[in-house]
């Protein structure tokens, strides 16, 4: 091989695709399967919907939506909450709320869940193409490119990524790697150009731009910058960090003056991104519950570090089995080691063992294989510093998309491993049959895996069996559940395991209420206010628990203190207005309703109650025009349509009248009491032919219908 050829094999990214097509066919081989491999174990969460946490981020976030401006994103962390408030998570990812954005102009201002999971499925190709280049510079520009293509390969099919592909917000996790990738490819091609000045600090500076898109896509994104930084060390100086162990190392071994100021420009930029990012969270850490990430909250030192520790040895048996996948494994999905006589502390022990040996082991050996399972390490370790704990707390106990980074250099491990079996004759067939084994296994799984992301009820259900003791998986079942007494179950399940869950108190509460148990319903909602006072939506509920009580005083300053916790509450404006319809305060009641559809034009109770409300009260013509104002924004609304006409009857307008009833009709043909008000108005017309044949329809769809019947009856 000619030194042109074995820099050609070097280079791992710069290159174009379409050209890697012509020049290295294996390549582009390596590129179709990738891809086909890809589509085959995800393609079907274009047809999934918005599960669990897409309806935070995505449908019910102001952030995304065409109508607010776009600078909000620059304020507001992931989830739409201002990011200095101090309810705020402090994940600020204002590119990736961008790709929502554009995501939701494409679609024509249309939230099409279909869309959002295309592309998240076309970042995650682009993804895993650009794993191929990545590897094959972490293991150093391999000339068969096997150990590139098997890393490549597992980590496309890894099931570990369903949470990061199908959901829709995984996708700050695709855009946090796509830009992570890109920055490390770029960075190579840095080092590759290091006698052409301008075009090193281009390159340079392009990886630094890179590393603050994909920190600004995901937090993890900075790590990237002490990735290069080992790269450098271990691979493109072929250096070990045995010689920095060494004190009576010369200064002469490491006088490359390059190798040295590249380590500082990474150093100082990770800096400067660390504070940028301290700067713009108002130098305040995100306030996390107990309940989230329950081991960082112990007084010992020792029992968090075991807890750590077995937390880290879970998170990597993940990437090797992962047969236990669940959406969220916080509030006792895995619970605490409080004794060091814990039969888990064993795990413990076995992990930390290990590794040491592992680490003991390639810091002894100074070889070429030893440099790159450090490489693979590295690339590990450091993109998965940002969910350890060790810095600063997290709002989890495992979160399989953090994996999704770090599984990378797993995978490498994996392929590193496989290629030194290969080398043994007798190993090869075997090795080569386990490797096509574990490749459809992980196919199969991640599949399946990807089945059970596509709605919530069948995503909770999977998690029943992997995380039995986890209250927020009852408390899911329970939203989810089509039955009343199943919910019931759930809810006091969730309770049982942990008795302060103030969301799962109030949803119980709501549907004691609308058992009648009121009592007990007041008691769960004041019980869920002890616990937050500032929870709004518990504040709007006991409000109507005591309304149904008729204590109307108290449950009007409810709903007052659940507004002044939450500014735009169109609900609790909305209930607001029906207190005060039933004390007949019907001024306040119209000044309530008005506020609510201020805050959600499209609130068809609040509408529908305006109307109705003006009709009985005798204001006809306002109630009309009122109507025809919710119709542009409610156009396909029976029964707005057919209020508009109930009161466009009462004034003898029976010719509009009937447009709006036989509209109504046209909406919801299925509906009996819509042809017994349009025979009424036929009846008043005395065109009693017609309104015959209205009440016969009513009486067609509910034989037993009274009005229908005395109608009929009237007019025979």
């Amino acid at each position: 091989m000619t030194d042109k050829e074995k820099r050609v094999n070097k280079v791992p990214g710069m290159i174009p695709v379409y050209c890697l097509l012509f020049t290295d066919m294996s390549t582009g081989l390596s590129l179709s399967i990738i891809t086909l491999l890809a589509v085959t174990c995800f393609y079907k969460c274009v047809g999934g919907g918005f599960v669990f946490d897409d309806m935070e981020a995505v449908v019910n976030n102001d952030d995304i939506k065409l109508s607010t401006s776009i600078s909000t994103i620059l304020d507001n962390d992931f989830w739409g909450t201002r990011i200095t408030h101090n309810a705020s998570h402090k994940s600020y990812r204002p590119l990736t709320i961008l790709s929502y954005r554009l995501n939701l102009m494409a679609a024509g201002g249309e939230l099409k869940a279909s869309q959002f999971h295309l592309v998240n499925l076309v970042l995650y190709i682009l993804v895993c193409c650009l794993s191929l280049f990545v590897t094959r510079a972490l293991s150093g520009g391999e000339s068969s490119h096997s150990v590139s293509f098997i890393t490549a390969v597992l980590f496309t099919v890894h099931p570990v990524h369903t949470e990061a592909v199908v959901p829709v917000v995984g996708r700050a996790d695709l855009l946090c790697a796509l830009f992570m990738f890109c920055a490390f490819l770029v960075y190579c091609q840095a080092l590759e150009s290091k006698t052409r000045i301008l075009v090193h600090v281009f390159l340079l500076s392009l990886t630094v731009l890179l590393a603050t898109a994909s920190m600004f896509a995901k937090e993890q994104g900075i790590t990237i910058l002490a990735i290069c930084s080992a790269y450098d060390f271990l691979i493109s100086e072929k250096k070990h960090p045995r010689h920095l162990l060494k004190f009576s190392m010369t200064w002469s071994k490491f006088q490359d003056t390059g190798l040295i100021v590249r380590q500082i420009i990474l150093l100082s930029t990770t800096c400067a991104l660390f504070l940028l990012r301290w700067w713009i969270m108002g130098g305040t850490v995100p306030v996390f519950q107990k309940v989230d990430n329950p081991a960082s909250f112990l007084d010992s030192m020792l029992l968090r570090a075991v807890n750590y520790m077995y937390i880290y040895a879970l998170n990597v048996w993940l990437l090797l089995c992962p047969e236990w996948l669940c959406f969220d494994w916080s509030m006792g999905c895995v619970p605490l080691i409080l004794m060091l006589h814990d039969s888990r502390v064993l795990i413990v022990i076995i992990f930390f063992t290990m590794f040491c040996l592992l680490m003991f082991s390639l810091l002894k050996n100074t070889s070429q294989e030893a440099r790159k399972l450090l490489m693979a390490l590295s690339f590990m370790i450091f993109s998965f510093l940002p969910a350890s704990n060790l810095f600063f707390r997290v709002g989890f106990v495992i979160a399989e998309r953090n994996l999704f980074v770090p599984s990378l250099g797993f995978c490498l491990i994996i392929a590193l491993g496989i290629r030194k079996l290969s080398g043994m004759k007798i190993w090869q067939l075997i090795v080569s049959s386990c490797l096509a084994l574990l490749v459809l296994v992980f196919c199969v799984r991640s599949y399946l895996r990807t089945v059970q992301w596509a709605n919530e009820r069948d995503l909770f259900q999977s998690a029943i069996a992997v995380c039995p003791l986890n209250a927020k998986v009852h408390y899911n079942l329970a939203k989810t559940s089509p039955n009343i007494t199943e919910a019931l179950e759930h809810y006091k399940d969730a309770l049982r395991l942990n008795p302060d869950y103030d969301q799962a108190m109030n949803n119980l509460a709501n549907i004691l209420k609308d058992l009648g148990e009121l009592s007990e319903a007041q008691r769960l909602l004041k019980r869920a206010l002890q616990l937050r006072p500032d929870f709004a939506a518990a504040w709007m509920n006991l409000g109507i628990v005591l309304s149904n009580q008729k204590q109307f005083i108290e449950a009007e300053q409810c709903y007052w203190k659940a507004i002044n916790y939450r500014r735009k509450y169109p609900d609790c404006f909305y209930n607001l207005g029906n207190l005060y319809l039933e004390q007949k305060k019907h001024s306040k009641a119209y000044e309530s309703w008005r506020q609510a559809t201020k805050l959600n034009p499209r609130h068809h109770a609040a509408w529908n109650n305006l109307i109705i409300m003006l009709d009985s009260i005798g204001r006809h013509s306002e109630a009309s025009s009122v109507g025809q104002e919710a119709l542009t924004h409610l156009p396909n609304s029976s029964a707005i349509h057919f209020n508009i006409a109930n009161s466009l009857g009462k004034t003898s307008n029976f010719a509009e009248a009937e447009r709006y009833f036989k509209a109504a009709i046209e909406l919801n043909p299925k509906y009996p009491l819509y042809y017994v008000n349009l025979g009424v108005l036929y009846h008043h017309w005395k065109k009693f032919g017609l309104a015959k044949e209205m009440y016969l329809q009513a009486l067609k769809l509910e034989p037993n219908m009274k009005s229908a019947r005395d109608n009929l009856q009237l007019l025979i």
